[in-house]
């Protein structure tokens, strides 16, 4: 009988354990270098031009099925940018930024600090004709936090986008 109740549960042990692999399959990790550097242009193209990136900066997300959520910062010197975009963002799957539904696509975004420094008003235009998609607010990250031009948090983990010491919640949209 205690040979039969241990095997029981070595059965039910294992049955959970590949319960949880799935569920990690399905869920989102970090892109890595290599795949950011496959999939994000070298020259974003945003609106008449086409700007470059600079792919150091670059972060990601994608999913069990490929889907990807990745953006860099655009190098906007000599561009007719005007300070409008600082980011290119693509989109693979269906998100909500800070309230902000984004399709799959291809976004550019860019910010304003607040007058008391501790909210940034953040752009999402679309890339292709700079039509705006909608603006919400990036706030300052409490506590003690590394600065970075652009951070994609898997939704497991933080679930924001990291921009400097600013960050915006995110959820990720059903397909």
């Amino acid at each position: 009988m205690m040979r039969f109740f241990l095997g029981f549960i070595a059965v039910c042990l294992c049955a959970g354990g590949l319960g949880v692999a799935q569920g990690q399959r399905g869920g989102w990790r970090p892109a890595t270098d290599a795949e950011l550097s496959a999939l994000l242009p070298a020259r974003a193209p945003v609106e008449k031009e086409h700007i470059e990136t600079e792919m150091r900066t670059a972060s990601g997300i994608v999913d069990a099925k490929g889907h990807y959520i990745a953006g860099v910062v655009l190098l906007t010197a000599g561009y007719s940018a005007d300070g409008k975009y600082s980011h290119y963002l693509l989109v693979q799957a269906p998100i909500k930024v800070g309230g902000i539904a984004l399709k799959p696509g291809e976004y550019a975004f860019g910010w304003n600090r607040s007058q008391g420094g501790d909210t940034l008003a953040v752009r999402f235009h679309e890339a292709a004709t700079g039509v705006l998609v909608g603006t919400t607010d990036a706030h300052r990250i409490a506590g003690s936090s590394r600065v970075e031009a652009l951070h994609i948090w898997p939704p497991n983990d933080k679930g924001m986008i990291q921009i400097g010491r600013f960050s915006i919640p995110y959820e990720i949209g059903e397909e």
